[in-house]
């Protein structure tokens, strides 16, 4: 049973319903940074199919090689760096591939191209595999690794490769089992030779039986021969190249942890600007009105920013924070081509040691009387250690190097993509700046409009002439509450105005006036 994964039904893009970074509604996603590998936009992974085949369940992926064709349908011409379209004009391809396939062609670079800076692989998930979000992100990540691999000077011609992008399922199964047989049989005669050297002429049998018992215990006994590696002139060069990478893979740790928090905080901005704005609306719809419109004027403003933050924080992520951790992922990538290097030259240095013990072993057995038929044994395989260590010698070299070339276009490469995405950044961020600086902007004339709300209780109060000790026939009429200035009325419109009785004028006072010539204590 195959499932189809629809990616743009995995989630919905929130770029595409939020404002632009500068404020204004765009339903344009973010603009993404061209990269050397999408300029191999003619090799394709595509169409994952979700396959369940009673507990084995997994993904397969639609890897497609379609050079470009001219107005005249003949192979276009290729770029001036596109070297595995110089040599493979016109050859259209289309396969399927499962993750454990792309995982093997990832192993055999590896052994093909020892020494070389091998692309980094999307890393393995055990929880929500298949989910549509993460088969999404994996067939992203895959294709890059693809189009790296073809880009890489010293990978687009490897076997390997082409084996991957042209074989059909049967034809690459038998591959995959031959590789498989060629490792174990590598191992096995690693560990025959290592416990023959070790008993005099085979003697004993040290090596254990199985596969992985044998790689296991070849590793440790390489391990003991490590103590006096082989010298070449480039040692010195070499460890500093070390120091080097060391160094810089924890810088570069530290700038990533940053670049995250960076992110992080961008997204609290943003939720922490949608909180402010919801509760200016919500105090804008309890006041009503004049005031009330201008709280929601605020309100709104929150939440245009608070869009722009969060497409701020999403762009941040995209430009900053991922090619951050794929620098660190290449930089891992260049450790793991100098780990090439030192085992070539352990395994150098081994073969060396076992021809050295042979040498002894075969003078010895040539000086003791009846040990001819174990010295002619001695000496076959001296001859196939000979053999073996004039190859072993070879690929040291080569695979020294491809790493000296390699370290130097890392260096060269990623000095330009580091520039380029901390321009990036600036400009993102200038961006931004101004698109809020605009959007602040725009709503200060709308809150001036009328003047200062409550500006109006600065006026001067009405003075109201004295009543003490005045009769009533020469007191002032009252004035009715509709006819004071509107600076003496409450300006909450949401508070309800009590409405006054009628008053009856015999009730106006209590205290009784009289002439002021009668004697008496002057009331």
């Amino acid at each position: 049973m195959a499932t189809t994964v629809d990616p743009s039904a995995s989630q919905a893009n929130p770029a595409a319903a939020a404002p632009s970074l500068t404020g204004s509604p765009s339903s344009a996603p973010l603009i993404h940074r061209r990269t050397p590998e999408d300029a191999i936009d003619y090799v394709t992974v595509s169409d994952p199919v979700i396959h369940a085949d009673g507990m084995n369940k997994y993904t397969s992926y639609r890897v497609d090689c379609r050079p470009p064709l001219n107005t005249n349908n003949d192979p276009a011409p290729p770029g001036p760096q596109d070297v595995f379209l110089q040599n493979n004009p016109g050859q259209y391809s289309s396969v399927l591939r499962r993750y454990s396939d792309f995982l093997w062609l990832y192993d055999r670079l590896h052994k093909e191209k020892a020494g070389g800076i091998i692309p980094p692989l999307p890393e393995k998930q055990a929880v929500s595999r298949f989910s549509p979000e993460f088969v999404e992100d994996r067939r992203r990540a895959l294709e890059k690794f693809v189009r790296r691999v073809i880009l890489h000077p010293e990978l687009w011609e490897a076997n390997c490769l082409m084996t991957f992008l042209r074989a059909d399922d049967v034809t690459f199964q038998h591959a995959k089992n031959a590789s498989k047989s060629e490792d174990a049989s590598n191992n096995s005669n690693h560990g025959g030779d290592m416990s023959a050297s070790m008993g005099g002429a085979g003697a004993f049998n040290l090596a254990p039986k199985n596969a992985a018992g044998i790689k296991k215990w070849f590793s440790e006994a390489k391990t003991t021969f490590s103590g006096d590696l082989v010298s070449s002139p480039d040692d010195d060069l070499f460890d500093e190249i070390e120091r080097y990478i060391e160094a810089l893979f924890i810088q570069m740790k530290r700038v990533s942890n940053q670049s995250s928090g960076l992110v992080r905080k961008s997204k609290e901005i943003a939720n922490g600007l949608f909180e402010f704005g919801l509760a200016f609306h919500q105090l804008g719809q309890s006041e009503g009105e004049e005031l009330g419109a201008k709280l929601q004027l605020m309100g709104g403003t929150a939440d245009t920013l608070s869009a722009m933050a969060a497409r701020q924080a999403e762009a941040e992520l995209q430009r900053l924070e991922e090619p951050f951790k794929d620098y660190i992922k290449t930089i891992h990538a260049v450790k793991l081509a100098l780990n090439r290097r030192h085992d070539k030259r352990v395994s150098y240095t081994a073969l060396l040691h076992q021809i050295q013990t042979r040498e002894i072993n075969l003078h010895r057995l040539r000086m003791t009387p009846g040990s001819e038929a174990k010295a002619y044994s001695t000496e076959m395989s001296l001859q196939r250690y000979r053999a073996a260590a004039n190859v072993a010698q070879e690929e040291y070299a080569e695979c020294s190097q491809r790493v000296l070339r390699e370290v130097d276009r890392f260096k060269r490469e990623k000095a330009e993509e580091m520039k380029l995405v901390v321009l990036e950044f600036i400009r993102l961020e200038i961006e931004v700046n101004r698109g809020m600086e605009r959007v602040w902007g725009e709503l200060v004339p709308k809150l001036e409009e009328g003047g200062v709300v409550g500006a109006e209780h600065q006026q001067q109060q009405v003075p109201q002439p004295a009543v003490m000790n005045m009769p009533p026939s020469q007191m002032p009429p009252p004035v009715p509450s509709s006819a004071m200035p509107p600076s003496s009325q409450p300006m909450y419109s949401n508070v309800p105005v009590p409405v006054m009785p009628d008053v009856d004028p015999m009730m106006e006072s209590s205290i009784q006036y009289r002439d002021n010539n009668l004697p008496g204590m002057g009331l």
